[in-house]
């Protein structure tokens, strides 16, 4: 049996949570710094242990939302606090504290009460921060949790344009909030918000050095791979093929079928390497429904 896994608070869709021990197993004993070009959630820095961690995502928004939740490590009560005031403010229910959905809307919509209650709030509160000029990363964050799978969307103009969700800040997002400041007080971390390819050209590689990467799968329909591309995928594999040479250790997760499609460079180039075959959990914003199809894991030790 293995160590108890922490859910990280954002709640990625996608997120290796579910797959966490299994890819732990992969990982070496002795970790000096924890890399991660495409932290996203967090679920797998956050359970991991090594003396410092280096944690990079593209997105922007994705990281202010951890350095936000961070500087509130040791200001645990002052969070809750103004999370729950701006919860009261735009009439959002909150189960972690109470239920206050009416019984006959739960009776008129069993399954997506929370969404029909909050909606209309929740709308109010979106077009509360697609207006400000700070981009408050709580606000954002409020949105996360109540938004539907909780993702992060934006449109071509930058506003945040995600449909509430029938959820709502329950007590699994108050738990996962309290393990998160727990742990992440503790750890020794440098965020950086950089393309893959900066954050890895900019490191100086020291022994013992471990990097994770769980990039854009090329062959899925996901909001996170917009940015991804045949030559984005093959500079990512050119550059890990270069820190092998070097001596570096690295694991990386991929999906090799999806559908009727394959990711024909991926499966040529881990080849030279260790493939072991994970059970997946991944789901589209576009289509949620359970594939079947092979996320593998690729080590070079």
């Amino acid at each position: 049996m293995g160590k108890k896994i922490y859910r990280s608070p954002l709640f990625y869709v996608g997120d290796k949570y579910k797959l966490l021990q299994t890819l732990l197993d992969k990982f070496p004993n002795k970790i000096n710094r924890f890399i991660e070009p495409f932290v996203g959630g967090g679920s797998v820095s956050l359970n991991v242990s090594a003396e410092a961690y280096l944690l990079n995502d593209i997105n922007n928004n994705v990281i202010n939302i951890h350095r936000m939740l961070c500087e509130y490590a040791n200001k645990e009560d002052s969070f809750f606090k103004q999370c729950y005031q701006i919860i009261d403010e735009y009439s959002l229910s909150c189960s972690a504290r109470n239920d206050i959905i009416p019984d006959n809307l739960k009776r008129e919509y069993i399954k997506t009460y929370y969404a029909q209650y909050n909606r209309e709030s929740y709308s109010i509160l979106k077009n509360k921060y697609n207006e400000s000029e700070d981009k408050n990363p709580l606000i954002l964050y409020i949105l996360l949790i109540y938004g539907f799978n909780r993702m992060l969307r934006f449109n071509n103009k930058g506003n945040f344009n995600l449909p509430v969700g029938n959820v709502d800040f329950n007590l699994n997002t108050k738990m996962a909030l309290k393990n998160y400041f727990s742990i992440m007080r503790e750890k020794n971390i440098t965020w950086s918000s950089l393309d893959f390819r900066e954050f890895l050209d900019g490191i100086q590689w020291e022994e013992d050095d471990y990097i994770y990467l769980d990039p854009p799968y090329l062959i899925t329909f996901s909001e996170y791979n917009k940015l991804w591309n045949q030559k984005t995928e093959e500079n990512l594999l050119n550059k890990l093929d270069e820190l092998h040479n070097r001596g570096c250790k690295f694991a990386i997760s991929n999906v090799t079928h999806y559908k009727s499609r394959i990711n024909q460079t991926f499966l040529d180039w881990s080849t030279a390497y260790n493939v072991h075959l994970v059970k997946s959990n991944y789901i589209s914003f576009h289509d949620n429904t359970i594939k079947k199809f092979n996320e593998v894991l690729v080590t070079n030790h």
